[in-house]
């Protein structure tokens, strides 16, 4: 009887791998020597030992491989045998990955735990996808059409909110032969290509991709559009653009994860890829049970739909850590190419360090700063690389460029991935060598500030630490308002100039400010909490579009206004911070969205006739 691995979609027969078998010479962890391989690559698979612990060779030196091993390596023995799969770890790319829940090497874990149960055993396998599952499939091409990699075939109805686009995959050109319409298994076939040598190949509706390797690309396109993502302080103040990279540095209980959680949620974005890389059990759990209840703000249709869930928490073997990242991002490049723009969380990215410093120090590498291996940046880049607002691939076809006109040549599909990185550096201190090396990756920096939250701050974000380096002005002049930019100045400047006043009244005291700069001061505190403050769980402010928050700001600067040039007349500050109309500011985070921007245009009516009716009662009581 012969036994069979399932890695992905490949099903391998044991007698197979026993030829390429190799002997377990050295154990140290999660790292594992071996020798005795007839030929071996750098990055291929392997399975370690009797129990079939999947890992990974990462070190080739003369006939000895080093070998990090994704599971748990307890018991096992010296001289075991080491079976080399000859491939490279992939990501099973096809339909059936919305919704679904896996670990770091693609496993489907909510499948395993109602065949194992609550707890996995080592060695465990199963096929990522549902190979027996019927999809309906539609074709969008004919048979004589010339295909290249990337060109759509057909689309199949994923979930509500995903439709799935089937793709030619590398290494295959041609006119197409056959294409069938109907409902098929992802065993079957759905075309054949006929390529330049006359050869006939089969495409699938599923596909394999390495995971540390890039998907490509036809072109990267600037990032001129930002990813609105309902949080006023990072739509104003330090937007991300579609395709971009950001991190969010910041100590235990800064709101690291909740962010993430609402970024997912309420981001306007197609498909959402949440990695919880190294975090809490209970945090992944939280996850896992709330999104499933949580409903799409624009379809009211479950979030779950659109997002793939890839789970590592901290009591999971540490190997799998970086796994679990290529993993995500491969799976996130697969739904850019199909003309989708992702959003991919990684929560955390020092997690992923931690995982790099250990197996380096198994390896006995020379350690860089505070132990991590000196390739640490150079890792960080290759990820956050992977970011990127692109023209996919078969856009146009070369053949058509020559024989036929423009106006029937295919329009160009984009797509972007946009990454965000949570990092938690020890005691939220941002010297820690992943911050960083990150901060000089990353376009977009956020930084979470413990005094913030420890005031109920939310979100935790310092506005005087953190920057959004991406010019995205010219986008929000066109779609918002001419005077977007000159406002947002106007507004930072207002919070740096409250910094600075604060380290006067420490210094000397309140007495020492003018009433003009106690004005500003006023004006801060209406900034900070009545615009930037915001809510994850408040029905209406959990989410506000960029046309509100762009109002609300501009309501505060006008009420701003107002007040300096009424105190240039004599209206005292007292009467300007005891005005009414800053109860109806402090409420604009409770105004409907159906109707908000038209009562915020109103509200600076008010701001103007109650400042004049002040100004009135001023002139009076001097008479």
């Amino acid at each position: 009887m012969q036994l069979a691995f399932k890695l992905g979609s490949k099903v391998k027969v044991m007698d197979d791998l026993e030829k390429q078998a190799g002997k377990v010479k050295r154990i140290a962890g999660p790292v594992v020597g071996a020798v005795g391989f007839n030929e071996i690559r750098l990055h291929d698979m392997v399975l370690v030992g009797e129990a079939k612990l999947v890992g990974e060779v990462i070190r080739l030196n003369a006939d000895q491989a080093t070998i990090q091993v994704y599971e748990d390596t307890s018991g096992l023995r010296m001289d075991e045998p080491i079976y080399n799969t000859g491939e490279p770890l992939v990501a099973h790319l096809g339909p059936g990955l919305m919704g679904q829940i896996f670990d770091g090497l693609q496993r489907p874990l909510t499948t395993l735990a109602k065949k194992e149960g609550g707890f996995l055993g080592r060695g465990i396998s199963e096929s990522s996808l549902a190979m027996g599952k019927a999809w309906d499939f539609t074709p969008v091409v004919k048979e004589g059409d010339l295909v290249t990699p990337g060109t759509i075939l057909g689309t199949i109805p994923e979930t509500q909110s995903i439709e799935h686009r089937v793709m030619v995959p590398q290494g295959i050109s041609g006119r197409i032969v056959e294409i069938k319409t109907g409902s098929f298994t992802l065993k079957d076939h759905v075309a054949i290509v006929e390529t330049k040598n006359k050869k006939h190949e089969k495409v699938f509706m599923e596909q394999s991709w390495p995971v540390r390797m890039a998907r490509p690309f036809h072109k990267r396109l600037d990032l001129t559009e930002p990813l609105v993502t309902g949080k006023r302080v990072i739509d104003l103040l330090f937007p991300i653009p579609k395709g971009g990279s950001a991190i969010i540095p910041g100590g235990f209980g800064t709101g690291k994860t909740v962010i993430q959680q609402s970024l997912a949620r309420w981001s306007e974005v197609d498909v959402v890829v949440y990695v919880g890389c190294g975090e809490r059990g209970n945090e992944m759990a939280e996850v896992l049970n709330e999104l499933p209840k949580l409903e799409d703000r624009s379809s009211g249709i479950p979030l779950i739909n659109r997002t793939v869930l890839i789970a590592n928490t901290s009591n999971m073997p540490v190997a799998a850590r970086e796994a679990s990242i290529y993993m995500g991002i491969t799976i996130g490049e697969y739904y850019r190419d199909m003309g989708y723009d992702v959003l991919m969380l990684a929560d955390s990215t020092s997690r992923w360090g931690e995982a790099l410093r250990e197996v380096s120090s198994r390896l006995e590498e020379i350690p860089g700063e505070e132990g991590y291996p000196a390739y640490l940046a150079s890792r960080l880049a290759e990820f956050y690389e992977r970011a990127g607002h692109v023209s996919c691939l078969d856009t146009v076809h070369p053949a058509d460029e020559k024989s036929e006109p423009k106006e029937k040549q295919k329009e160009e599909r984009e797509g972007s991935i946009s990454l965000v990185g949570a990092v938690s550096p020890p005691g939220g201190d941002f010297s820690d060598p992943i911050t960083q090396s990150s901060m000089r990756i990353a376009g977009v920096f956020w930084a979470l500030d413990y005094e913030l939250s420890r005031r109920r701050h939310f979100p935790a974000i310092n506005w005087t630490k953190s920057f959004s380096l991406v010019d995205l002005s010219r986008w929000f002049l066109e779609e918002v308002s001419d005077d977007y930019e000159v406002m947002v100045k106007e507004t930072e400047n207002i919070l740096g100039r409250e910094h600075e006043l604060q380290q006067v009244v420490q210094l000397i005291g309140q007495d020492a400010l003018s009433d003009m700069e106690r004005e500003v001061l006023l004006i801060s505190r209406i900034l900070r909490e009545d615009l930037l403050q915001q809510s994850a769980i408040h029905d209406v402010d959990a989410f506000c579009p960029l046309d509100k928050s762009y109002w609300m700001m501009k309501v505060i600067l006008h009420f701003h206004e107002a007040a300096q040039e009424a105190m240039k007349k004599g209206v005292s500050l007292q009467d300007l911070d005891n005005a009414q109309v800053l109860q109806k500011i402090a409420r604009m985070k409770e105004l409907k969205l159906d109707n908000a921007v038209q009562r915020l245009q109103y509200l600076m009516s008010d701001i103007d006739t109650e400042v004049s009716r002040l100004g009135e009662k001023m002139e009076k009581s001097n008479a």
